[in-house]
């Protein structure tokens, strides 16, 4: 049986995510600052196990590894922060939030993986959830986006010193989610897909041999093990 930490879990793409595997026998390990929400949202899920917590805190991320035991098959780096809504300029940006951007869409990922590292498996995979903003200059993006650009060569140096291990960037594209709303307020979102709709993706790079490196999730073919 395989097991897995997925952050983020309680809603989104990180609980569509959790479903899925969990419906194919996984044990996994999921995270959500708000421990109710997190609770109601995966407490009919077999195999599923709830740690409520803050993945910037590190005593969060040793409790999460713990919970996993060892070995560990997967590890996806799921939980973000948009910052400031509405999104400002990097002007007009303040730098004690952009610092709590930076802790949680970058180090907070390389924290966990620090951690995770002596129980994961030779053969492992580590997905880190990125976005188009990581590569594309969006005016009002800065903050959100750079940090996962961030994310991304953090990701892809990892990559270059496990090679015995899969390391991945996944792009899951637009998703009709609370931050994307979030990042357009008073906005109608609904004609993004659901999270749901870039699961598919990320199995295939799960449960695949994809070499490590970025994909884009809808792009990679509809058929997944």
């Amino acid at each position: 049986m395989s097991t897995g930490i997925i952050t983020g879990g309680s809603r989104g793409l990180g609980l569509a995510l959790t479903r899925e595997l969990s419906a194919r026998g996984w044990n996994l390990v999921v995270d959500a600052r708000d421990g109710d929400a997190l609770e109601r949202a995966v407490g009919g899920l077999e195999r599923v196990i709830p740690v409520a917590g803050d993945v910037a805190d590190p005593d969060h991320r040793r409790a999460l590894v713990r919970a996993a035991g060892s070995p560990i098959d997967l590890l996806v780096n799921n939980a973000s922060l948009l910052g400031p809504s509405p999104r400002p300029d990097l002007r007009d940006f303040p730098l004690a939030e952009l610092a709590h951007v930076y802790a949680v869409n970058v180090l907070a990922p390389l924290g966990l993986i620090q951690e995770a590292l002596p129980g994961l498996r030779p053969g492992a995979v580590i997905v880190d959830i990125t976005s188009d903003a990581a590569v594309e200059p969006y005016e009002g993006w800065g903050g959100y986006g750079s940090s996962k650009a961030a994310l991304e060569q953090l990701t892809a140096i990892l990559a270059a010193e496990h090679p015995d291990m899969r390391i991945y960037t996944v792009d899951p594209g637009d998703m009709r989610t609370a931050m994307h709303q979030d990042a357009f307020p008073g906005e109608d979102i609904s004609d993004r897909p659901p999270p749901e709709a870039s699961v598919p993706g990320l199995l295939a790079i799960v449960l695949g041999d994809y070499p490590s490196g970025r994909y884009v999730a809808r792009q990679l073919a509809a058929v997944t093990p």
